[in-house]
């Protein structure tokens, strides 16, 4: 696996990172959108992007390595692969946006929408 810029810590060791990371583009695939803090949507941001791109190929190859970063859910390859990368054909990235909701009541951190365009 290539290096890739640390977006920070997260307050969690590198494994529990990496699976939020992906739970995260997981939840996107599925819903189209979610609401999380800034920090974190920061971070899930450039993955999701990977995966998209990774879905645009098409082929066996890429349907395999996206099956080996989103887990064995054969459903959500499927709508990666079927749904979501078929709208994205023509562009060459930014796929995904993230919109201030303003502060969250309890610790006034920066929550955001995830969502693809």
């Amino acid at each position: 696996m290539r290096h890739r810029k640390q977006r920070g810590k997260l307050s969690r060791d590198a494994a529990h990172r990496r699976a939020l990371v992906m739970n995260l583009c997981r939840e996107v695939i599925e819903h189209g959108r979610i609401r999380t803090t800034e920090a974190k949507a920061k971070a899930a941001k450039p993955e999701l992007e990977r995966l998209i791109t990774l879905a645009k190929r098409g082929d066996m190859h890429a349907r395999r390595q996206a099956m080996a970063r989103l887990g064995q859910d054969k459903f959500l390859v499927y709508k990666l692969f079927e749904e979501v990368a078929p709208r994205y054909r023509e562009r060459e990235g930014g796929y995904t946006r993230i919109l201030k909701l303003g502060p969250r009541p309890s610790d006034a951190a920066e929550i955001v929408l995830l969502e693809l365009v």
